[in-house]
C-alpha cells in the first residue's frame, strides 16, 4: 500500500552514478527521507567496456563509494532486466554494498550465474518478482510494469512514495509483436499516468531518430527470406541477450533445412536461461561445434557471439582461423543481425574485412536494415510514452550529453512542466518544491585489469598508456666493489621507430654512450648509490630519446653491483 504522509524534512532525491551522459554501465539511486537519515534503492548496477583508451582493461564498472558509505540504508538493488549494462556490476560490487537483490526469473537465473561464479551465490539473496509484480522496500512500493526490449523480461517500475510517484523506464521500445513475452502494458502506464506522475527516469538512447524502432516480428520475416537464399555454411551473429532474434534465427535455419550450433560460452548461457523460463520452445536439439563440422554445408547454421568484434568471442576467432572446430571460408556467409555499438566501429571493421578476406559474404543492417531493429524507443515512441505517463517532470538517462539536452528539449516541446538532465553524481531533488539538482557527489569509475577491480587512475593504465605511445628503453649496467664501470651499460628498446638512414641498433648505440657519458659525470660518492645512479642513467636515456624521436619513453633502470 502507497505511503501517504510524508514526515517534515523528508526528500525524494534521484542520484545517478552510471548511464547519465554516456551509453552503458547504468547505476541508479533513489534516496528517500531527511537528508542525514535517507535510505535507498538501487535500480541498476551494470558495466561498459574497455576501448583503445584503456588498453588491458576488460571491463569497466561504476565507482560505488559514495553509497558504499550509506550501505546500512540501502534497502535493496532491483534489477530492470538482465543485459550487461545493467546487472554486469552486481557480482564485482556486491561484496560492498551487500544489499537484498530484486529481479524477475530470467534476470534472476542469469544473475545467480553470475555470483556463482564470483562465489557469492549463497551469500548474496536474490528475490524474484513475478512479472507485473509488486514490493515494498521501506518508504519505496515498487510495482514491474511489463515493456518490451531486446532481451526477455524488460521491465519499467513504479516507484510510490509519500512525495509522489516516479516512473524509472529502464530499456524500452514500443513493439506490437515482440515475439517473445507480452506487450508493452499500455494499460498500467496509463492507469499510473491517470494516479499522478511525478517524475519520468526515462531511456534516452534513439531520441535523435525520428519514427519508430520497429518490431521483431518484421525481422523475423526478413531474416527467414535470406537466410533461404544463401549456400554454403551460414554464420549468424547477433547479441546473446537478444532470445527473440536468437528465436528468429534459430526458426529460420530450421525452416530452411539448416541445424544450429550454438558457438560461444554467453550463446550457450542465454539459451540455457530462456528455457528456464519457457521460452525457445519447439526448437530442435543444438549442436555441438564438433559435431556440426560432421554435416553438409549447406544444412548448418553457427549462432555466434562476437558481433561487436570483442577479440576473445567466438566470431573473432572464426575471423582469424583460430576456432578448433568452426571455419568459414569461400562460399559461406555471414550474417550480423546487430547493430554497431558506438565505439566498436575499429574492430567490428576489421573482423569484417578478415572475414572478406577468407571469401566469406557478408550481410549486414547497412546493406539488409531489415535484418536488425533496435531496442530502443525512437522520437515517436517517447512521444508516447509520456502521453500515456504524463509526467510533472523529466529526467532523461541512458545517454550521451547529446542526448540527454535534446531529450530534456523534446519533454519541454510535449508540455513536460520540468525537465532536468543529470550528469553523473548530480543529485536531483524531485520532491518537494521545485526539482533541481541539489548537490553533486562523486561518480567514477573502476576498471577490470586481469580480473582484478583497480582505481580509474591507477599507476598500471597511466603507465600501460604511457608505453603505448611512447616505447619503453631498458638500460643495465654492473658496477665493481670500487663502483666503478665494469659492463655495459647495454640498452635495449621496445615500440621505438627507425629507419634506414638511422638504423635502430645505432640509436641504441647513441643511447649506450650517452648513459655511460651520465654514469662518469657522477661523483664516487654518488656512484655508491644506486638510486642516485639509477636516476642519472634515467635522465640521460629521457633526454637522448626526446632528441632523437621525439619521444619519452618509459626507462627502466638495472644497476648490478659485482
Amino acid at each position: 500500500m502507497t505511503k501517504t504522509h510524508a514526515a517534515p524534512g523528508d526528500e525524494l532525491v534521484f542520484l545517478p552514478l552510471g548511464g547519465s551522459n554516456e551509453i552503458g554501465m547504468n547505476f541508479n539511486l533513489y534516496g528517500y527521507g531527511p537528508p542525514h537519515r535517507r535510505k535507498w534503492i538501487v535500480v541498476d548496477l551494470g558495466v561498459t567496456f574497455g576501448d583503445q583508451t584503456t588498453p588491458g582493461v576488460e571491463l569497466i564498472l561504476p565507482d560505488p563509494a559514495f553509497i558504499e558509505e550509506y550501505a546500512k540504508d540501502i534497502l535493496g538493488i532491483v534489477l530492470t532486466h538482465a543485459h550487461e549494462d545493467h546487472i554486469g556490476a552486481v557480482a564485482w560490487l556486491w561484496p560492498r554494498l551487500k544489499a537484498p537483490l530484486y529481479a524477475t526469473p530470467f534476470t534472476a537465473f542469469l544473475l545467480r550465474e553470475k555470483l556463482r561464479e564470483k562465489g557469492l551465490h549463497e551469500r548474496a539473496p536474490i528475490t524474484e518478482i513475478p512479472l507485473s509484480g509488486s514490493f515494498s522496500l521501506g518508504p519505496f512500493d515498487l510495482t514491474l510494469l511489463t515493456l518490451t526490449h531486446s532481451i526477455p523480461e524488460p521491465n519499467g517500475v513504479a516507484i510510490r512514495t509519500p512525495l509522489g510517484t516516479v516512473l524509472h523506464t529502464g530499456d524500452w521500445k514500443i513493439d506490437p509483436e515482440p515475439l517473445t513475452g507480452d506487450v508493452t502494458d499500455e494499460g498500467a502506464i496509463r492507469r499510473l499516468g491517470d494516479e499522478g506522475v511525478l517524475a519520468m527516469v526515462c531511456d534516452s538512447t534513439n531520441v535523435f531518430v525520428d519514427g519508430e524502432a520497429g518490431s521483431e516480428a518484421d525481422v523475423r520475416v526478413n531474416l527467414n527470406v535470406l537466410i533461404g537464399q544463401l549456400k554454403g555454411k551460414v554464420a549468424a551473429a547477433c547479441f546473446a541477450s537478444n532470445v527473440a532474434r536468437m528465436d528468429t534465427i534459430i526458426r529460420a535455419a530450421e525452416a530452411n533445412g539448416r541445424r544450429v550450433c550454438l558457438v560461444g560460452r554467453s550463446m550457450i548461457r542465454m539459451a540455457q536461461a530462456a528455457r528456464s523460463v519457457g521460452l525457445l520452445e519447439g526448437v530442435g536439439p543444438f549442436l555441438s561445434d564438433s559435431d556440426a563440422r560432421h554435416f553438409p554445408d549447406n544444412q548448418i547454421l553457427y549462432l555466434c557471439t562476437g558481433s561487436q568484434g570483442e577479440v576473445r568471442a567466438a566470431l573473432s576467432r572464426v575471423a582469424d582461423g583460430s576456432h578448433p572446430h568452426v571455419k568459414l571460408g569461400k562460399g559461406d556467409s555471414c550474417v550480423f543481425s546487430s547493430r554497431i555499438i558506438p565505439g566498436n566501429e575499429i574492430p567490428i571493421r576489421n573482423m569484417q574485412n578478415k572475414l572478406a578476406d577468407r571469401g566469406v559474404r557478408l550481410y549486414t543492417e547497412r546493406d539488409h536494415p531489415g535484418i536488425h531493429v533496435s531496442g530502443h524507443p525512437c522520437r515517436d515512441e517517447l512521444k508516447r510514452m509520456y502521453q500515456w505517463a504524463r509526467p510533472h517532470i523529466a529526467v532523461p538517462t541512458h545517454g550521451e550529453r547529446r542526448h540527454l539536452l535534446e531529450h530534456a528539449a523534446l519533454a519541454k516541446d510535449l508540455q513536460v512542466a520540468h525537465a532536468v538532465a543529470p550528469r553523473n553524481g548530480d543529485m536531483v531533488r524531485l520532491a518537494p518544491g521545485a526539482p533541481g539538482i541539489i548537490d553533486e557527489v562523486p561518480a567514477g569509475r573502476l576498471y577490470v585489469d586481469a580480473g582484478m577491480v583497480t582505481a580509474e587512475n591507477g599507476d598500471a593504465l597511466r603507465e600501460r598508456r604511457h608505453a603505448a605511445f611512447n616505447g619503453v628503453l631498458a638500460v643495465s649496467v654492473a658496477l665493481d666493489g670500487r663502483s666503478k664501470l665494469a659492463s655495459g651499460p647495454q640498452v635495449r628498446a621496445l615500440g621505438m621507430p627507425s629507419d634506414a638512414d638511422y638504423p635502430l641498433d645505432e640509436a641504441l648505440d647513441d643511447l649506450a654512450q650517452e648513459a655511460k657519458d651520465a654514469l662518469f659525470r657522477l661523483s664516487a660518492d654518488d656512484r655508491d648509490e644506486d638510486h642516485a645512479v639509477e636516476a642519472a642513467l634515467s635522465r640521460a636515456l629521457k633526454k637522448a630519446a626526446f632528441r632523437i624521436w621525439k619521444r619519452r619513453p618509459v626507462v627502466e633502470t638495472t644497476v648490478l653491483r659485482l
